[in-house]
């Protein structure tokens, strides 16, 4: 089996990957991350994963890459991480009562073979209808500044949604863990 790396700085993302209980290492790519003119989110996510595997390729040229970027869309338009509380109480008000699609992207890369397996899974998330008082709460308790979309789906943000429609809820968090499984054991790693 070759060497897992994690191409990401995310605590997040290291986090979910330690539940597949699989020895990795992780490495902070350094990539251009600004959108082409006409790309699509779509496009936009999926490129900046390959390119996040790809940036460690030399790094590391017989190992597992695992590449993996996010997308917020509302209203078609990219929703970046908030940064800071106001920012947050702004995109959590646009959020009320509305779906948003998140697009998180997946890159595999055999460093060893040059071959990738990536996909873009798509998620829904279907916000309660938030008032000033409950959004305020959350915001206190929990400080998702660094979460696009301004929750923690891990945590108390799960309270702010009245549905999630879409194959692996890990995608949220930024990491798709089934889909990841999938192309993990066809290149050859012993899952439980």
């Amino acid at each position: 089996m070759l060497p897992i790396v994690l191409a990401s700085s995310s605590p997040y993302r290291r986090a979910l990957l330690e539940r597949l209980d699989l020895p990795f290492n992780w490495a902070a790519p350094e990539i251009d991350e600004t959108p082409k003119l006409g790309e699509s989110a779509r496009q936009l996510t999926l490129r900046l994963a390959q390119a996040k595997a790809s940036a460690l390729i030399h790094q590391y040229p017989q190992h597992l890459l695992i590449g993996s970027d996010q997308v917020l869309l509302l209203d078609g338009a990219a929703v970046s991480k908030p940064g800071t509380h106001q920012a947050a109480r702004e995109q959590l008000r646009a959020c009320s009562g509305r779906t948003l699609t998140f697009l998180t992207s997946l890159c595999l890369l055999n460093s060893q073979s040059g071959e990738s397996q990536c996909v873009v899974e798509p998620f829904e998330v279907v916000f309660r209808t938030l008032n000033a008082e409950r959004i305020e709460r959350y915001l206190l308790k929990e400080q998702p500044y660094d979460c696009a979309g301004s929750f923690k789906m891990e945590g108390l943000g799960i309270t702010l949604f009245h549905a999630l429609h879409g194959d692996d809820p890990n995608s949220l968090i930024g990491l798709p863990l089934i889909r990841l499984c999938d192309m993990l054991i066809k290149e050859g790693v012993d899952l439980p």
